[in-house]
């Protein structure tokens, strides 16, 4: 595409590429297709934010929110260190459930949350390899393992299939 193009038709071509995306687009691979630069493309994201259009950035790129057509969301209160992170997520993926976000409080900014949007092990496997390429630590990090994830599941029965393996492997938050 032409480095000419109106900012006004880059963010519609944005949202469009959203919208018809199966998988998160970084912010580097948009700012090549519309030979911009990526803090445009953040600009663009902000800006499409502000006109209520739900776009979240995961750690593999930007994606649009979806309706969660049929699916029930549950919190679950997790407790441990950074190595048991492979092990936590794939367990709750493995279990049929999307990880939508992980959030913990932290006693100087309050709640703090990174969204995930992890649906399968390959999702696990790349949010992985992100973490071994950067020089920062994870959330849990900062509460002493302690952390909450937002899970979508089917239904109820899910839910408590996967609330009894991260307890039976000592991953929830003890009483």
């Amino acid at each position: 595409m032409s480095n000419k193009m109106d900012p006004v038709e880059r963010r519609r071509a944005i949202l469009s590429l959203l919208q018809d995306a199966e998988e998160p687009m970084t912010g580097n691979r948009l700012a090549e297709q519309f030979s911009v630069t990526r803090q445009v493309i953040v600009q663009d994201i902000a800006l499409l934010r502000a006109k209520n259009h739900n776009i979240i950035a995961t750690p593999r790129g930007y994606l649009l929110a979806e309706a969660a057509q049929g699916r029930e969301q549950y919190t679950l209160a997790c407790q441990h260190g950074q190595e048991r992170v492979e092990e936590e997520l794939r367990t709750i993926v493995s279990l049929g459930a999307k990880v939508i976000d992980v959030t913990v409080d932290h006693p100087l900014y309050g709640e703090l949350k990174g969204m995930l949007m992890l649906k399968n092990q390959e999702d696990v496997s790349q949010f992985l390899d992100t973490i071994k390429g950067k020089e920062s630590s994870l959330l849990c990090t900062l509460t002493e393992g302690v952390h909450f994830h937002n899970i979508e599941v089917i239904n109820e029965s899910a839910y408590r299939r996967i609330k009894a393996a991260l307890q039976e492997e000592g991953f929830l938050l003890k009483d």
